[in-house]
C-alpha cells in the first residue's frame, strides 16, 4: 500500500466534517494499518522496536494524527503492538501476535512470507482439516453437501488461478468445518479459509500451479458425501500434503 494512496485518502478525509467521513476515515486508517502491519510482518520493525512518534509518523505518511492512532488501535487489537504513555508504541514479541487473524495473514503474504511461518500454517491445517473432514463425513447433512458441491463446481468453472476460484476454494474448506457442527471448529473457518487463500495465491505468484488441485478436493468431497470418515480424513491429509509440496516447489523458483 503506497503512500500516494494514503495521501489521496487524506484529502477526502479532511475535506468533510468528521461526522460525515466514517467511510473514508475507515478506509484511511485501514490503509495505514495495512502499511504498518506489513512492515511489522516483513521484519522492517522487529519485536521490541518502538515505532516513530505519533506526530512524526503522521507527517511521514501525510495523514492525520487521529488516523494514525486508529491504525495503532487496530494493530493493538491483533496483538502486534502495545502503546503506553510516554513510552510510545512498541512491537510485541511474535508469540503475542494473532497470526491466524485474516488481516495479519494478508499482511504476512503482502511481501515475502517467512518460510517457517508457511510451514506452521500447513502443520496447523494438517492437524485440523483431516479431523474436520472425518467429523464432516459423520455429521454432514444435505445442506452441507449442497454447499460443498456448489463450491467444487465453482472451483472447476473458474480454476484457482482466479480470485473467484480461490473464493470457491475457501468456501469448500469452510463448508467442511461447518459440516462438523462443532462450534469450536467452525470458529476457525475464517482463519483456515484465509490460510488456504493466501498460500494458494502465493504458490502462483511466479508461475502457474504445477498440477491441478481440484481432483484432490473431489476425493475429499466424494468421501464426505459417502459418509466414509476414514477416506475423508485420508483424502484431506493428502490434499494438505500435496499443497505443501506445491508451495515448497514455488518457493524454490
Amino acid at each position: 500500500m503506497g503512500n500516494a494512496k494514503v495521501g489521496n485518502d487524506k484529502g477526502a478525509d479532511e475535506a468533510k466534517p468528521a461526522a460525515s467521513t466514517r467511510g473514508p476515515g475507515r478506509r484511511l486508517h485501514g490503509a495505514v494499518a495495512h502499511k504498518l502491519g506489513t512492515a511489522i510482518l516483513s521484519g522492517k520493525y522487529a519485536p521490541g522496536d518502538t515505532l516513530s512518534g505519533e506526530v512524526a509518523f503522521a507527517e511521514e505518511l501525510e495523514i492525520s494524527r487521529s488516523a494514525y492512532r486508529e491504525a495503532v488501535q487496530v494493530l493493538t487489537a491483533k496483538g502486534l503492538v502495545e502503546s503506553r504513555p510516554k513510552a510510545g508504541t512498541r512491537v510485541l514479541p511474535r508469540n503475542r501476535w494473532n497470526l491466524l487473524d485474516p488481516d495479519v495473514l494478508a499482511w504476512a503474504f503482502a511481501g515475502e512470507p517467512d518460510v517457517e511461518f508457511i510451514r506452521n500454517l500447513f502443520e496447523l491445517r494438517s492437524i485440523v482439516e483431516p479431523a474436520a473432514a472425518r467429523l464432516a463425513a459423520e455429521r454432514r447433512d444435505k445442506s452441507d453437501i449442497k454447499v460443498m458441491k456448489e463450491a467444487l463446481a465453482a472451483m472447476r468453472r473458474h480454476t484457482v488461478a482466479t480470485e473467484a476460484g480461490r473464493a470457491a476454494d475457501r468456501d469448500f474448506h469452510n463448508a467442511i468445518l461447518r459440516a462438523t457442527h462443532n462450534d469450536a471448529l467452525m470458529a476457525l473457518a475464517a482463519s483456515i479459509g484465509a490460510a488456504v487463500n493466501w498460500t494458494t495465491q502465493f504458490k502462483q505468484r511466479a508461475r502457474a500451479l504445477p498440477r491441478n488441485p481440484i481432483p484432490d478436493h473431489v476425493r475429499v468431497y466424494d468421501a464426505i458425501a459417502a459418509g466414509d470418515a476414514d477416506a475423508a480424513s485420508d483424502a484431506m491429509r493428502a490434499l494438505v500434503d500435496l499443497a505443501l509440496e506445491d508451495t515448497r516447489s514455488s518457493m524454490q523458483d
